[in-house]
């Protein structure tokens, strides 16, 4: 197929590598140009200077940026990818964003004739570079069965999970999961250095059981010795969960406990690590104050 991938951040970057390597024919935009040209210095495809150049005659365009703003801009905005997609051509948007707008995309281009799926993903930066995301999509099943070739280039897993929207609230329901968790493991790491246990034989006996998880299992060493230089920033997480309370105001769901996970990532932010990873939250014990 003809794809076009707008967005080569972290995320966007492996996962339009894995579609050119396919056999696609891919043509990318960044706002960075620099970043195309390594993209495409990399792994051959095109760029564009436009996201309505790189979506030109596209069968499916692929996005992937920071926020709801930046997905307007590059979708309807001036030089929006849009206003040069064609009938049929079917619109992905991967970016963690709000559910209204994913629903608010998907009535301006049904009109013309334009598929849309929200479809945020999960399973971090190692995820993307690794083809192994899980791909959370809200739309048409037609159009979900035209695209699947190209979204199986990243994805271990996807699902349609209902119409537009369902996609991102899927995600919400994702972020909700996994702040409980890590706030969880950030506990319980620290009542065990407290109370003199070795941490690495501790993991590798209770991750058998049933506390076992993801994030005890990837990032259990990395918060044991004090490190957070890499994975899902903080401040994404803030933005996602920020998302997530919106929605539950609207839809009058109780989240008291990503409430308070919310507001202690708040605590890390102004110990300055706003771009350590999400697993940062066991600094609030082993670095406050020091």
């Amino acid at each position: 197929m003809k794809v076009a991938f707008i967005g080569l951040g972290v995320m966007g970057y492996p996962m339009a590598g894995h579609v050119q390597k396919a056999g696609h024919e891919v043509c990318v935009y960044n706002r960075t140009q620099t970043k195309a040209d390594a993209w495409v210095a990399e792994f051959g495809g095109t760029k564009a200077t436009s996201p309505a150049l790189a979506a030109d005659g596209c069968d499916v365009v692929l996005i992937c940026v920071g926020n709801d703003d930046d997905v307007r801009e590059v979708v309807i905005g001036e030089s929006g990818a849009a206003s040069t997609m064609g009938e049929g051509a079917i619109l992905i948007d991967h970016t963690t964003a709000s559910a209204t707008l994913a629903k608010d995309l998907d009535g301006m281009l049904s009109s013309k004739g334009i598929g849309f799926m929200d479809g945020p993903v999960s399973g971090g930066q190692a995820g993307a570079v690794n083809g192994a995301l899980t791909v959370m999509l809200g739309g048409l099943e037609s159009d979900y069965a035209k695209a699947k070739p190209v979204i199986d280039c990243y994805s271990r897993f996807s699902k349609i999970l209902g119409p537009a929207g369902n996609g991102q609230l899927a995600k919400m329901v994702n972020q909700i999961c996994i702040a409980g968790i890590v706030q969880g493991l950030a506990e319980g790491l620290n009542f065990a250095m407290q109370a003199g246990l070795d941490g690495e034989a501790l993991v590798e006996t209770i991750s058998k059981g049933a506390a076992g998880s993801w994030q005890m299992e990837n990032r259990h060493r990395t918060m044991l010795s004090d490190s957070y230089d890499f994975g899902f920033a903080v401040d994404w997480m803030r933005k996602d969960l920020g998302i997530a309370l919106d929605e539950a105001k609207a839809n009058g769901s109780s989240l008291p406990l990503t409430e308070l996970v919310d507001s202690f990532y708040g605590e890390v932010q102004q110990m300055g690590g706003g771009r350590w990873d999400t697993s940062s939250l066991l600094t609030r014990y082993t670095r406050k104050g020091k």
